[in-house]
């Protein structure tokens, strides 16, 4: 199977960890990934300027449907504003028609591709059953607390990875890393990214209590899958934070350096 990679635009200039642990799993587990010459996922304009977002989404959907391809995406806020472009245009003749001229201007067209999350990727092409089988180092002394991030289940009309009241696709791919996976109440709660540049005290204390409820239910890491989020929570310390990829480059025999970390997580302090 064969995806077009969509980086974004944090993730290499804030979290780069997370693009070196995802291609190092997606090669161990036979992913291929081809790069093309994406641009933003228009998320930045989306509250600003309409068209503006759907026309830089559209690009890179077409530019993937030139190829054939798939796009997997990293960041779960890529993943919901080039999910909400695909729907938008879907629903609106005169939008499509609008982005369709711009599109031509350097000889590109809408097609017919699915936008994926890397978990979704995981979980069910890859296959939760088929990655337990290949882990050689469980981690089972990683007590860790999955969150979701708020893009990846809602609207879930639109996103489509999971049941959003009831997601279980971290937890069973987290179970199939070998970790301890720990039921705690906010795990579906805004980390406060979303927050942090227009009210950060409020921010502070979404992430704050996200922490405090992770500790409480006897959770020793964090666990994410979207560099907005582990960016937030990395930030304010308090209870160690990891990528998904991260935890399973390890059950996989892949070194930690492979997969951006210094320390094994049982080696850091916590």
């Amino acid at each position: 199977m064969r995806f077009a990679l969509f980086v974004g635009c944090k993730i290499p200039a804030r979290v780069p960890e997370y693009e070196q642990s995802a291609r190092a799993v997606l090669r161990a587990l036979g992913v291929g990934l081809v790069d093309l010459d994406f641009g933003c996922c228009g998320y930045p304009a989306r509250h600003l300027h309409a068209e503006s977002h759907l026309v830089l989404a559209a690009r890179n959907l077409a530019l993937a449907a030139a190829r054939g391809l798939d796009v997997l995406t990293l960041c779960q806020c890529c993943y919901g504003s080039l999910r909400h472009a695909q729907a938008l245009l879907r629903r609106h003749e005169a939008a499509r028609a609008a982005v369709s001229r711009e599109l031509q201007r350097d000889g590109l067209e809408l097609g017919a591709i699915t936008v994926r999350h890397l978990l979704d990727v995981l979980a069910r092409d890859v296959g939760v059953a088929a990655i337990g089988a290949r882990v050689t180092h469980p981690q089972r002394d990683l007590k860790a607390a999955a969150h979701y991030g708020c893009h990846a289940l809602r609207p879930s009309d639109v996103v489509d990875l999971d049941n959003p009241h009831a997601p279980t696709i971290f937890e069973r791919l987290l179970e199939a890393a070998g970790a301890q996976v720990i039921d705690w109440p906010r795990r579906l709660d805004c980390c406060g990214a979303p927050l942090a540049e227009t009210n950060a005290p409020l921010a502070a204390r979404l992430r704050a209590s996200k922490i405090a409820d992770a500790r409480e239910a006897g959770a020793e890491y964090l666990c994410t899958a979207c560099p907005y989020c582990q960016e937030q929570f990395t930030t304010a310390g308090g209870l160690p934070t990891l990528l998904y990829p991260q935890v399973l480059g390890l059950a996989l025999g892949l070194s930690p350096r492979a997969v951006g970390l210094r320390h094994r997580p049982d080696a850091t302090s916590r």
